[in-house]
């Protein structure tokens, strides 16, 4: 008989790690379609990732029926460590189920203020979004802000924006991505995340800069992106475009900036989040006061110009691949392993 290779005897003595990635939300769907993605991505260094989906998080009966089939679903995976990939509720149940270590990632709205929802279930959620964080073994905050914002375990955060696709986003033919949204080939395009929350993102805001705007550009149109927005049009939306704008009140590290650099779009968005270490030497891109005049000048400076920024190698750092191994020396030190050195990607710090 074939004696076992060292090759087979270390993966036997060495299993791939197990990770339960708690997700609030539904698998199909837009929804923190980032974070899929990037859970997705650390399969690529061999974890064994397991997914679950929170559906509520705000019905008393859904959450103790989704409190139920965590445990369940727990019991099967056997995981080594379980992610919450929110605070709140999210991080709460993950927190009281979780037999073994306990990573959370806070990404904005579970610590900031969150208006839109009223104030007392916004000084609920942070509450919870507090009280989860005793018990995480390892914390990641997509910001050096929201760090500033927890409580305690300061000392067990990792700050470290999530990733981008740079496989998925990147820079595409202008005129041809332009054919396919049925965009004309001259005229001035600024796009706009409003996502769910319109209120939070400012979009009132945004449409008054634009408007502002069109007094020195002449016209512009303006594509507020939604929910809805089909995630497989985003990067061709990117590539078509003169300008992303962003103006929202709240903000972790939005996503949408990232994705937009990798495109190689200008950006104009107000200071918020880690927006300004995100532009940090990108041109054409602008930070702007929060203010219409201010927005609507440097929105139509860009879009007289425009040019495409260099945006994609200064986001490089931040790629898919380069979070997953941040993530992975964060699950090694949650499970008393030493880390591997670092070598200090952009805007993932400790």
């Amino acid at each position: 008989m074939r004696e076992p290779s060292a090759k087979t005897m270390g993966a036997a003595a060495h299993p791939p790690l197990r990770i339960l990635s708690v997700i609030p939300g539904e698998s199909t769907g837009a929804s923190m379609i980032f974070v899929k993605r990037q859970v997705a991505s650390l399969r690529a260094l061999g974890i064994d990732n397991h997914k679950f989906y929170l559906s509520s998080r705000t019905h008393p009966v859904r959450i103790f029926q989704e409190f139920r089939r965590l445990r369940a679903e727990i019991g099967t995976v056997r995981p080594d460590i379980v992610h919450a990939h929110y605070g709140t509720i999210t991080a709460l149940l993950c927190a009281l189920v979780a037999p073994v270590p306990l990573v959370i990632t806070y990404r904005g709205s579970d610590l900031n203020p969150s208006p839109q929802v009223g104030r007392v279930r916004t000084m609920a959620g942070k509450l919870i979004s507090q009280l989860a964080a005793l018990r995480a073994r390892q914390i990641i905050c997509v910001t050096t802000q929201l760090k500033e914002r927890l409580w305690w375990r300061r000392d067990r955060v990792t700050v470290l924006p999530t990733g981008v696709d740079m496989t998925e986003f990147y820079p595409r033919d202008r005129l041809a991505c332009r054919a396919q949204l049925g965009w004309g080939a001259t005229e001035r395009v600024v796009v706009f995340n409003a996502g769910r929350n319109p209120r939070v993102k400012r979009l009132d805001l945004a449409q008054a800069a634009v408007d502002a705007a069109r007094i020195a550009t002449g016209d512009i149109r303006f594509v507020a992106m939604a929910g809805a927005t089909p995630p497989e049009l985003v990067p061709v939306m990117f590539s078509a475009a003169d300008c992303l704008l962003l103006t929202s009140d709240h903000e972790g590290s939005p996503n949408v900036v990232k994705e937009a650099l990798a495109c190689n779009l200008p950006v104009v968005a107000v200071d918020v989040g880690d927006v300004r270490e995100r532009l940090a030497g990108v041109f054409p891109s602008a930070i702007a006061a929060r203010d219409v005049a201010d927005i609507a000048s440097r929105l139509a400076d860009i879009l007289m110009n425009q040019e495409r920024s260099n945006g994609r190698e200064m986001v490089a750092g931040l790629s898919h691949n380069s979070v997953a191994a941040r993530l992975l020396s964060i699950y090694r030190v949650c499970l008393g392993e030493k880390a591997p050195p670092q070598t200090g990607a952009p805007g993932a710090t400790v």
